[in-house]
């Protein structure tokens, strides 16, 4: 006998990964040039330098027993130092290492997370749709119940309204994630302020706090000079920010990210502690030793950004000029698109027989749209734009 829960987490992968693997194999049979993969959002351009010349210093100067060896269960505590250091200066709220805990990237730092907050059998959290679908998983491991809100349907931005009526006895915390996966779409200084308006009058009324999850894979991947992604702790006290360096260093494979507790969080050192505990209970204690040395040279660089932003204004600008409809993105390295008919699986469909594999927009949270990852080689969109083309006349959208 095995867990059911499990076996059905284990025995049917998510869409965006079943259109991955999908890809694989028409790659194999037709040839990769001819398979237009926008699934999963996987870096496309490589690491900094700076990173591989962190991890050449490392293997030359340091003892392999050292270098390889456990850190603290947390993480190692220089590394914690280092990056908490540069938080502070980047953003102005003051942390200390004892406000940090190394993990294996986002995903661990949100089952942590979850796990350490929710502490009755009918605790929520809420989130807005549209919302990276692994997101119930996470709290449903935890025990807890993920509550799904619209957004605003133009700006994709949360429904303020919604969300007052919606915090209830059970709510322990509400999570965002800006820049947003998968419209791209950032909660901007305005946006944040009124969810702390909102989240420090609720807290108030139910007699305990809140909390703001702000997931932060994307943070530094904005391609605008008048786009500003801000901290939410510098607008809301009871803040946990989950963050990776997965996209910025262009790091996905080897997970290493971390969690920074705002130390004016109510209850602050129970919450750290208990935090700790969840990674013990989870076994995720001890992030990768060799990357979280790295990560902490590395911190507030970024892998070469101006290849997404080109491949961001291509895709935008050819999609709409074709008459689609789409949230232009500010940040991250997906675009969201209303699909000209009702049935995205459809339109999906659709766009199969051209090998443009789209993700459908209800995984998500929104029936009717569909992501597209352009994190991709410039010259795929350039040549798919013509298959998009050939798509939007299906529809008699060009004229």
């Amino acid at each position: 006998m095995v867990n059911e829960k499990m076996y059905a987490l284990g025995s049917k992968r998510s869409s965006i990964r079943e259109i991955f693997e999908y890809a694989k194999i028409r790659s194999a049979e037709i040839g990769a040039e001819n398979v237009f993969d926008f699934s999963i959002g996987n870096p496309s351009v490589p690491a900094p330098e700076p990173v591989n010349a962190t991890i050449a210093r490392l293997v030359q100067t340091m003892p392999s027993v050292e270098l390889h060896g456990y850190t603290s269960a947390q993480g190692d505590k220089s590394v914690r130092e280092q990056i908490a250091a540069n938080f502070t200066r980047r953003f102005g709220v003051p942390v200390s290492g004892d406000d940090l805990y190394m993990t294996c990237g986002a995903a661990a730092s949100l089952t942590i997370t979850f796990r350490a907050l929710a502490a009755r059998q009918d605790d929520e959290f809420i989130t807005f749709a549209p919302f990276f679908p692994e997101y119930r998983v996470f709290v449903e491991n935890a025990g807890a119940k993920l509550r799904v809100l619209p957004s605003a349907p133009q700006t994709l931005l949360p429904d303020f309204e919604a969300l007052k009526a919606a915090i209830s006895s059970k709510t322990r915390g509400v999570l965002i994630n800006s820049p947003n996966n998968p419209s791209g779409v950032v909660y901007d200084e305005h946006t944040l302020q009124k969810l702390a308006d909102i989240l420090t009058e609720k807290s108030r009324e139910w007699g305990e706090p809140i909390y703001l999850i702000s997931d932060e894979p994307y943070r530094e991947l904005v391609y605008d000079s008048d786009t500003f992604v801000p901290c939410p702790m510098a607008y809301y006290a009871d803040t946990v920010v989950c963050y990776s360096y997965s996209k910025s260093l262009s790091l996905p494979g080897e997970r290493v990210g971390y969690i920074a507790l705002n130390p004016k969080a109510a209850e602050a050192k129970r919450l750290y502690a208990a935090i700790c505990g969840a990674g013990r209970s989870l076994g995720f204690v001890c992030a990768p030793a060799l990357f979280q040395r790295v990560a902490a040279a590395c911190d507030g660089l970024t892998a070469d950004l101006s290849v997404y932003k080109t491949n961001r204004d291509l895709l935008y600008q050819g999609l709409t000029g074709l008459g689609f409809t789409c949230v232009e993105p500010r940040g991250a390295f997906y675009l969201f698109l209303k699909t000209p008919e009702k049935d995205a699986a459809a339109f999906c469909a659709n766009a199969k027989k051209y090998e443009l594999l789209l993700v459908n927009g209800a995984d998500f949270g929104c029936e009717g749209w569909v992501r597209i990852a352009y994190c991709v080689k410039t010259e795929r969109i350039e040549r798919a734009l013509p298959l998009f083309a050939k798509l939007a006349k299906d529809y008699h959208l060009t004229k």
